[in-house]
Formats: structure tokens, C-alpha cells, sequence
């Protein structure tokens, strides 16, 4: 099941593309069968890539707006002439349903669009500076400047989106950007930087594959302007540390909640756990992992839950009506189903093998301390436990080490303003799945959910410095 691929040969680096001696096979994960051989990039790679996105660093800042714009419409334009292709591709290299991969393109494509108009919008402010007796006859004024070389190192689970979260705002930003992939699926993004490079300055986007060695060598380049990654707190954390003092935004992993209150419509609450809970077959760091439920409908909500988990559909990822598939690898089958067996809760449904994939699981009353409640399971597994009231929900929300988005199920007006002021996290949402997520919007989390925030608009300030002018006419 190999695909031809839609771009040159190697990796884009500088202004060609460099072959590579080693290449790294990238399999569909619904059969093990072989997509592609990748090119595999190496710490000397690595280092010519930030070489050439040093020396278009001037260029990529001098580049007119107009041409910033241009460049990030013109890959929309193409991917969007092409969006069934990206679609099947990322079903091969990723092994998620076609159903998540049509909105991950959908998405791509607004989050192009939405950088590519933020390009009007990057300016400054004039200043009072005679807001002291010294600043008297001096005038004042701040612009957005870029802030340098960004990297990028992106996760597999929605790896053309992600890859678009760095790129997209750093062109529209004005800085050279460096792409690392996750090995297991650097198709899409290879093809979306292919899309880009055309247009802009040599060195101004380019993609190096490889393992920790290569990322290692990317962060820990003091000249870098930002590292921008997504993926899980532990490698962020490191990271982190890494590329220290470099600016740092991290996208990093949770354990998202949803509350369901006594008055809340408890069909569309089990709805929204299924839907949020096993898109993209779990593999999401906002998918629904622990739901805390009001005693008294406690049975009833459960009752619906188990109602629709019967009728998500499990196999070929390719089939427009599967919604749960093979996880990315073996190891990572074999990790979701030891933390199930491992939580001392009995499944309602599922926690066993269906072909290769995970049959859809829930499970009751997991306690605090198992990794299924406490860490981020990363697969098509839902704990529900019950709660003697909202108060006692929200403070189990909030003794995560995590917050990045969570949901809150209710009629009432005073419960959700209540949730939206007393949550820790990065987003509260009312009546919808807590993965519910606009591309225009701030998005990032709290606590080891990450710092900063993506959306083209606040990724574009996280990006640039202000440049403060002062001047005595």
C-alpha cells in the first residue's frame, strides 16, 4: 500500500532538497502494511537547517506583508484543490478514522486562512511618554518585530494540523521556521512545507526528520528565536530545560473532564462522551477521559452512555462510518489496556482487543492514583465516577496536574458562569464536548497542560517582540 509521493525526494532544507542515507518505514497502523519510506534526517542536518534559517532570517523579516499573505493563501489554495489527497494520506500514515482526518484538513485550512489575514493586523501602538515631566516633547511608538528562528516539533496524532500551528504564524510572523515531525508521520507535513517553500525566501521553511538526537539538537541552538511543541508534559518538561534561556511555548498533554450536573440534559451529556470521548480513537489531548457525574442521575446517565457506545463503529479507518481504529503502534495498544487492567475497575464496556484496535471503553469508579484517571491514556477509554455534588466536582477537576480544556454539562445559568470562574484550565466549555476547538481562538492550557497559546492571532504575538521607538524631534 505505498504512496507516491507529491514532492521532491530528501528533506527540504536550505533552498533544495537534501537526500538523506537512511530512511525510516512509515506504516499504516490498521494493518502494519508500508506506506512509504521517509527520508531520515540526522543531528548534521539538523544543523544545516538552522545554518540556512539564520541566513533568511533578514529576509524572511524584510518580506512585504502582501508577500507573507500571498505565500500562506497560495498553500491553502493547493491543499484545498487537493484535500481528498491529504485526507487519504493522513488516514494512511496516521491510522486515524477518514471522518477525523476530513476535519483535521478542514482545520488546516482555517488556520491558514485565519494567519494569512492576521498578516493586516500585526502592527503597534503610539505611547505617551509625557506621562513624566522627562518625556515631555518626545514622541513614542511600538512595533511587532519577529522574534526570530522558531522551531517546531509536532506529535503524530494530528500531524498536518499541528505541523500548521507552527508554520502558519510563524510566516505570517515574519521568522524562518524549522519542522520536526514525529517519525511515524512526517507524510502530510512534508507535502504542506513543499506547498510553502516556492514562495518564500530560501531556508524560510524547512523539515528535518528524526529521533531525540536531531529535536536535541534543533532546541538546544541558542541563536533560535522560539521552540514551539506539541506533545506530551513529559517531553516538554525536557524540553523546556533544553532549550533554556529560548522562548518556550508548549502544547502539552491532559486528562480532560466533563461534568455532568443533576439538571443537565443527560442525552446530549452521553452523546458528548461519546463523540468527545473516542474521535480520532482517543488519540487527542482533549478527548474525554474522566466524567464526573451527579449521584442522582448517576444511573440513568450511565444507562444512555452504554446505550451509544454500542453503536460506535470499530475497524478500517478508510470506511467513512468508523469511528475507532488500530491506536499508532503496538506499544501504545499494549500501554492503554495495562493502565485498564491496571485501574481495578471493571469495564462497562469494552477494555478489551477488537482486531488490532481497542474496543470502546468505560470504565466505573477508578479511583485517584491509577494512570487511567490520573495521566493522559491517550485511547478510546472513559472513567465515570460519581460525585456527591458540584462543589466536590470541580475540586476533583482541578486536583489534576493538568488543565487544558474541560466541559461542563447544565442548565443552569449560575453553574456555568460558577464553572467557568472556579476551573483551572485553559478553556470551560459549557453544553460541548471539552475538544471542541476553533483554530481562531486562543487554545493552550495550565499547569503541566503547557504555557502559551496557539490560534494564528495569539500564536503571531507569542512570536514576535515589541520594539519600543523613542525619539526627541
Amino acid at each position: 500500500m505505498t504512496v507516491t509521493t507529491e514532492w521532491p525526494s530528501g528533506l527540504p532544507i536550505g533552498d533544495g532538497w537534501v537526500e538523506t542515507e537512511g530512511t525510516t518505514d512509515v506504516v499504516f497502523p490498521y494493518d502494519g502494511s508500508l506506506v512509504a519510506r521517509a527520508p531520515l534526517g540526522t543531528p548534521e542536518l539538523a544543523a544545516a537547517a538552522l545554518d540556512a534559517a539564520l541566513a533568511a532570517a533578514p529576509a524572511m523579516a524584510a518580506l512585504p506583508s502582501h508577500a507573507r499573505r500571498a505565500a500562506l493563501m497560495r498553500a491553502h489554495d493547493t491543499l484545498r484543490d487537493r484535500q481528498e489527497d491529504f485526507e487519504r494520506l493522513l488516514v494512511l500514515e496516521t491510522g486515524k478514522p477518514l471522518v477525523d482526518c476530513r476535519v483535521e484538513v478542514a482545520r488546516t485550512l482555517v488556520t491558514l486562512t485565519t494567519a494569512a489575514e492576521e498578516v493586516a493586523r500585526l502592527h503597534g501602538e503610539t505611547v505617551p511618554l509625557d506621562l513624566l515631566p522627562s518625556g515631555e516633547g518626545l514622541v513614542g511608538f511600538w512595533t511587532r518585530r519577529p522574534v526570530g528562528v522558531v522551531v517546531g516539533i509536532t506529535g503524530y496524532n494530528y500531524p498536518l494540523l499541528l505541523a500548521a500551528h507552527k508554520i502558519a504564524p510563524s510566516v505570517a510572523a515574519g521568522c524562518p521556521v524549522i519542522v520536526k515531525p514525529a517519525p511515524a508521520t512526517p507524510l502530510a507535513t512534508l507535502w504542506l512545507v513543499h506547498l510553502l517553500r516556492d514562495a518564500l525566501p530560501a531556508g524560510a521553511v524547512q523539515l528535518v526528520t528524526g529521533d531525540v538526537e536531531v529535536g536535541r539538537r534543533l532546541v538546544e541552538d541558542r541563536r533560535i528565536g522560539a521552540v514551539s511543541f506539541t506533545g506530551s508534559a513529559a517531553a516538554g518538561h525536557a524540553i523546556a530545560r533544553n532549550a533554556a534561556p529560548t522562548k518556550v511555548l508548549l502544547e502539552l498533554g491532559s486528562n480532560a473532564a466533563l461534568v455532568v450536573a443533576a439538571d443537565a440534559d443527560l442525552e446530549a451529556a452521553a452523546d458528548a462522551v461519546v463523540r468527545g470521548g473516542y474521535y480520532a480513537s482517543g488519540q487527542a489531548c482533549i478527548s474525554v477521559q474522566r466524567v464526573l457525574v451527579e449521584e442522582p442521575v448517576r444511573e440513568a446517565f450511565l444507562s444512555l452512555l452504554a446505550e451509544r457506545v454500542k453503536d460506535v463503529a470499530v475497524g478500517d479507518p478508510r470506511l467513512p462510518e468508523t469511528r475507532v481504529a488500530p491506536l499508532i503502534d503496538g506499544p501504545a495498544t499494549d500501554r492503554v489496556l495495562e493502565w485498564v487492567a491496571a485501574s481495578g475497575a471493571e469495564p462497562l464496556t469494552g477494555g478489551h482487543r477488537d482486531g488490532r484496535a481497542i474496543a470502546p471503553t468505560v470504565l466505573a469508579g477508578v479511583p485517584d492514583g491509577a494512570a487511567a484517571w490520573d495521566e493522559e491514556i491517550f485511547g478510546p477509554v472513559v472513567c465515570v465516577r460519581s460525585v456527591p455534588d458540584l462543589d466536590t466536582a470541580f475540586a476533583a477537576v482541578n486536583k489534576s496536574r493538568y488543565g487544558l480544556h474541560v466541559a461542563v454539562f447544565t442548565r443552569s445559568l449560575a453553574t456555568a458562569f460558577a464553572a467557568i470562574e472556579r476551573i483551572d484550565a485553559g478553556g470551560v466549555v459549557v453544553n460541548e464536548v471539552p475538544g471542541f476547538r476553533a483554530d481562531n481562538m486562543p487554545y493552550g492550557g495550565v499547569k503541566d497542560s503547557g504555557i502559551g497559546r496557539e490560534g494564528p492571532r495569539f500564536a503571531i504575538e507569542e512570536l514576535t517582540v515589541t520594539r519600543m521607538a523613542i525619539i526627541r524631534p
